[in-house]
């Protein structure tokens, strides 16, 4: 991005400095020349290069073009972020309220909704956030690459206790994340062990 946006500027740069230096000379056949190069070819050009790549970019930003390890719903509600912990048949296998647990290196995908009001789930050290709308189901992937203390929060003001809207983020290896698991596994719909 610096070599595209330092490309991008020197051709502005040149491009404004002939336009000051045009002189009598050049005729207005050059300042059409100009116009086109500069108003239309220069900026069809760099868009459609920003484009590229960032299409290109998205889906390795975005985690699209990996599959998912592990499928978490979240469910926001004022005051809180419910994680249903879903198994390969789709059904609840933990559940854990305001406490999210990510398995290290894997990637994991987020089924994101509302119960209440928009909210925005968000954790910043990961760089993901997407809106959490009712009656909607957005998706979003996220890997966790380091175990490190984080936390996540809604990004969108979603009434007076908005700030409290936080949640806690624990990244652990493959056995501490299966042990995890299985100590916070669903006995029946909805109840927790």
């Amino acid at each position: 991005m610096l070599a595209g946006a330092g490309v991008a500027w020197t051709l502005v740069i040149v491009l404004a400095l002939l336009a000051m230096r045009r002189g009598r000379s050049l005729g207005p056949a050059a300042g059409q020349r100009l116009i086109l190069v500069g108003g239309v070819a220069l900026p069809t050009v760099l868009l459609a290069a920003l484009l590229t790549y960032g299409t290109l970019a998205s889906d390795r930003v975005t985690g699209r073009g990996d599959d998912a390890a592990h499928v978490v719903r979240v469910t926001a509600r004022q005051w809180q972020w419910q994680f249903d912990y879903l198994g390969p048949d789709g059904a609840v296998g933990a559940t854990s309220i305001d406490r999210l647990v990510l398995p290290l290196g894997e990637m994991v995908e987020f089924e994101v909704g509302s119960e209440d009001v928009i909210h925005s789930f968000w954790i910043p050290r990961l760089g993901g956030k997407v809106d959490a709308i009712p009656g909607r189901t957005n998706v979003l992937r996220l890997r966790a690459d380091r175990r490190v203390p984080m936390r996540g929060q809604c990004a969108e003001f979603c009434g007076l206790e908005h700030a409290r809207m936080a949640f806690a983020v624990e990244v652990r290896d493959a056995r501490g994340y299966r042990a995890w698991l299985a100590a916070q596994a669903v006995e029946g719909e909805g109840d927790a062990r």
